[in-house]
């Protein structure tokens, strides 16, 4: 009977587990180039311990299912769409890559893009303040920057051609589930995955898309959908426990 409360108190956590992530993709649905996440559920399976079975026989013993692992995936490879918004300082990757920022005590971050802005310091950053990585300066007197598709950055100061002042590199993640979702449509690296620098439209990476945003990936239906989903699933486990704390009032009563 103490199986039933623990097997329906697992299910409990693993769909709240799916309840935030749905709850997270909802928040950010006018997140610039936000992705969507997924929950994974996989069994959790822990071996055996038999005193009959030699310890050099180990890896051929049984294994028994322990619990359920709920794995937060973002959908990377989904890309969202492409909206004109015909301001200069909006840029997007169409296609696979990250721009590189230069975060809070010398991490790097990686963006999918969205506003930027000339600092204080004239370097070309993100609208949150972090400077691209690639660290290019905007001269004071810039009227115009324009981005090429191939990350050249060029800016017109006064009636005289645009001078290439830098350009926006991008990098590639082997593994998109070594990422860590952060705020505001960010990305942190995990230890131990591995980044390749490549420019746009080089190597599998996307071209640069000046005066466009990329909007989040997340359909309202989709989502509403899997919430109903996990909504039946939370009730079903807790309709479980119920059922169990009946039944176990019933062998209590039948003791006397």
């Amino acid at each position: 009977m103490n199986g039933a409360f623990y097997i329906s108190s697992v299910g409990l956590q693993s769909q709240q587990r799916a309840l935030d992530v749905i709850a997270g993709n909802i928040a950010n649905v006018n997140t610039p180039a936000f992705k969507r996440s997924q929950v994974r559920f996989s069994e959790v399976l822990a071996m055996r311990s038999d005193p009959d079975v030699p310890r050099a026989d180990l890896d051929n013993t049984a294994l028994a299912t322990s619990g359920v692992r709920a794995d937060s995936v973002a959908m990377m490879n989904e890309p969202g769409t492409m909206q004109v918004t015909g301001s200069s300082m909006d840029v997007a990757i169409e296609g696979q890559g990250f721009i590189e920022l230069m975060g809070p005590n010398g991490q790097t971050l990686l963006w999918r893009g969205g506003t930027m802005k000339v600092g204080e310091d004239g370097l070309l950053s993100a609208v949150n303040g972090m400077a691209l990585k690639a660290a290019i300066t905007i001269p004071d007197d810039t009227s115009a920057i324009t981005i090429a598709a191939d990350g050249v950055v060029r800016a017109r100061t006064g009636e005289a051609s645009p001078v290439e002042v830098g350009q926006i590199a991008l990098v590639k993640v082997s593994d998109p589930a070594m990422l860590q979702q952060l705020d505001g449509g960010l990305y942190r690296a995990n230890d131990g995955a591995r980044l390749v620098d490549a420019q746009a439209g080089e190597d599998g990476t996307g071209m640069l898309v000046q005066g466009s945003i990329e909007r989040s990936n997340v359909e309202m239906t989709t989502e509403m959908v899997q919430l109903m989903l996990v909504q039946r699933a939370y009730a079903a486990n807790a309709q479980l426990i119920q059922a169990a704390d009946q039944l176990m009032s019933i062998a209590n009563s039948l003791r006397r």
